[in-house]
């Protein structure tokens, strides 16, 4: 391990988050009794431009009216370029910060601009004087964030956690699809031809190189990785893929787009019984190999050593911040 470690960031749950347009306000109560880890009312993408002021007002009256239980509760503000973001931060902070858990920054490019948000932020909440410091989600979904990432992830120590964005982020690539988080049949490879002259086709997942570059600069800074939307809601098994793939890389969470997702990003995201059970058993088979000065031991017929520790015990981890009321 290196001298520098990375900082640690609030323990929150992230298995699941639940993106509700800040428009639909008979969506509000449903999120708020919903089994998602987080909640992010939506002021961007949802939300047409003339609705942006009204969805603005309520989304704040949400925030401070509505019981969100054990939730995380996020607002996507809009974006820096646009006209909308800095009355978002100003009205959305003032008006139910003392509430409000995360900020949800899209189309981050430089960390110039998670500086922009943060500074703002930082003075809001001295001038409101809040007990509670808000913290950043931040949306990586451009060619320019992307080539930035390294230094977004580190931009403040107000972040959390690293968001894809899967259909920006292939729009700002000029890539040949308009599938928001699926797989392109295009993009795949051919085996040889066998005895026959057959050939099998090989799908390819066309994100797998972004994805896995935001998990790396995630967990190098100590933050959450979270994948992008699956845009087909009614396709279960195509979510299921795309999150087992997601999961498989590293991602802690994953977006739902429909409550119908948030089971299935719950269960793939989070350790099964299975997983707890034997995470508890490593951490117990090497607890009595270090009494007997051992660093490492046979555990199902594998070696083991701390590096599993480790491992084990973020599972563990996880596994009781599922079980808190």
């Amino acid at each position: 391990m290196s001298f520098k470690t990375p900082r640690e960031v609030p323990a929150r749950l992230n298995r699941s988050q639940l993106a509700v347009p800040g428009i639909q306000t008979r969506m509000f109560e449903k999120a708020a009794n919903s089994n998602a880890d987080v909640v992010f009312l939506d002021l961007e993408d949802a939300v047409a431009p003339n609705d942006k002021p009204q969805a603005r007002k309520q989304v704040i009256d949400a925030v401070n009216q509505i019981d969100w239980g054990q939730k995380s509760i996020s607002v996507r503000i809009n974006g820096l370029d646009t006209h909308f973001m800095y009355r978002d931060i100003i009205d959305v902070v003032e008006g139910c910060g003392a509430k409000l858990d995360l900020l949800l920054v899209p189309k981050v490019g430089t960390a110039s601009d998670v500086y922009a948000v943060d500074m703002l932020l930082t003075q809001i909440e001295t001038a409101m004087g809040f007990k509670n410091r808000i913290g950043l989600e931040v949306m990586i979904e451009s060619a320019l964030g992307m080539l930035n990432i390294a230094e977004i992830a580190s931009a403040s120590d107000r972040i959390e956690s690293l968001h894809f964005g899967a259909g920006d982020y292939a729009a700002s690539l000029n890539a040949h699809t308009t599938h928001i988080g699926g797989v392109n049949n295009d993009y795949a490879v051919l085996s040889d031809a066998n005895e026959s002259g057959e050939r099998n086709t090989y799908i390819s997942d066309i994100h797998h190189h972004a994805l896995s570059t935001l998990i790396v600069a995630a967990r190098a800074n100590g933050l959450r990785p979270i994948d992008s939307a699956f845009g087909d809601y009614s396709d279960a098994e195509g979510y299921i893929a795309s999150a087992k793939r997601a999961a498989a890389l590293g991602c802690e969470g994953k977006w739902a787009i429909h409550p119908s997702q948030i089971d299935l990003a719950n269960d793939i995201m989070g350790p099964s019984d299975e997983e707890i059970t034997r995470a508890h058993n490593i951490l117990k088979a090497m607890e009595d190999a270090a009494k007997e000065g051992k660093g490492a031991v046979t555990f199902e017929g594998r070696m083991i050593d701390y590096a599993n520790v480790r491992q084990a015990e973020m599972l563990v981890k996880k596994a009781r911040l599922i079980a808190q009321p």
